[in-house]
């Protein structure tokens, strides 16, 4: 097996910080709402998230798309945009 990483999707933080900011709460809110999801989800990891530093686990994109009320496709596909229903 080789040691190259997969793609990922280039604009996932862009729309993460969207939803939070179309949810209008703060970093440790939604780390208080995604840790419904997954143990251990802070601020820091928010942050992290947003600015494409760390990839959530798929757990807490499924989390992101439900508390938005949209598909997991639209956060991971890149030639997709978040629906505005939220």
């Amino acid at each position: 097996m080789g040691t190259r990483r997969r793609n990922q999707p280039k604009h996932l933080g862009r729309k993460l910080k969207e939803i939070r900011t179309i949810l209008n709460v703060g970093q440790k809110e939604m780390a208080r709402l995604l840790g419904k999801a997954e143990d251990g989800v802070a601020p820091g990891m928010v942050s992290r998230f947003e600015r494409g530093m760390l990839e959530p686990s798929l757990i807490v994109v499924l989390e992101y798309a439900r508390l938005a009320g949209v598909a997991v496709e639209e956060l991971i596909d890149d030639e997709l945009d978040l629906s505005r229903d939220t």
